[in-house]
């Protein structure tokens, strides 16, 4: 619970742990890292709850002692001018008011031409599922088994530091950075799309079912990309802007992100 006393999902508590390690607290026990949601993420939660999602995570710190398999990239400034060069993927997390239960939504969307290239809705979510979106998303984007220099930029949220996900992104060859804790601005274009999915979807109606839900979303991925214009991309749909830059008739864009 929070000092509100509203119900905090332990997706989001994970993703709150995976900042603190990566962070200030990567030297930190489960105790010490108790203090810290108590202290800055203002939750009533006790640390054999922590314990147990710090074992549940693999994190516990005498198994943090070990070198990572794969050092973590910080994200860094850039240019994109055209698709396929970098994609955001975040998690956003749902409500099913009828079932008293959350639900993941986690999407890939590239910068330049704003389309949600995949995604993928469930009652769980892990880096397995992270990873299998991607291999769809680049099978989609006919760069599956292609030499690309596409970078996947992602927060430090359990699933995109899981050694699943990141052997997944050496194995399809795509460069894997990670946003410093607390810079969501870093990761601006998936914010701003998980604002548009709360305002005209998640967040204006109350779902019975799991069914009701995953059926809402899908038709709203599916408006988002072929139905709903963007000022960014010259009052285009993703999926019209995206058709253009194949084509060689789209106007010039460049995004700095």
């Amino acid at each position: 619970m929070d000092k509100k006393n509203r119900k905090i999902f332990d997706g989001q508590i994970e993703e709150w742990i995976s900042e603190i390690i990566a962070g200030d607290g990567f030297a930190y026990g489960y105790r010490k890292i108790t203090k810290v949601l108590q202290r800055e993420y203002n939750l009533t939660i006790n640390e054999k709850k922590v314990y147990r999602l710090c074992k549940k995570m693999n994190v516990l710190r005498s198994q943090r002692k070990i070198k990572p398999k794969h050092p973590k990239r910080l994200s860094r400034n850039r240019e994109i001018r055209k698709p396929n060069e970098l994609w955001e993927v975040d998690i956003k997390y749902g409500y099913i008011h009828g079932e008293n239960r959350f639900l993941y939504i986690l999407s890939y969307i590239d910068v330049y031409d704003r389309s949600i290239v995949d995604y993928y809705i469930g009652l769980r979510c892990e880096g397995r599922d992270a990873a299998q979106t991607l291999q769809r998303a680049l099978l989609k984007r006919n760069l599956y088994e292609q030499e690309n220099k596409l970078v996947i930029r992602s927060d430090n949220g359990p699933q995109f530091i899981s050694n699943i996900f990141e052997d997944k992104c050496v194995e399809l060859e795509v460069e894997h950075e990670r946003i410093p804790v607390k810079t969501p601005n870093k990761n601006a274009h998936i914010e701003s799309f998980h604002r548009i999915l709360e305002d005209e979807c998640i967040g204006i109606y109350e779902f019975e079912t799991y069914q009701n839900a995953y059926k809402e979303i899908v038709d709203f991925m599916e408006r988002y990309n072929k139905r709903r214009i963007h000022s960014s991309i010259f009052y285009m749909t993703p999926y019209e802007y995206y058709e253009a830059c194949k084509h060689g008739t789209a106007k010039d864009l460049i995004v700095r992100a």
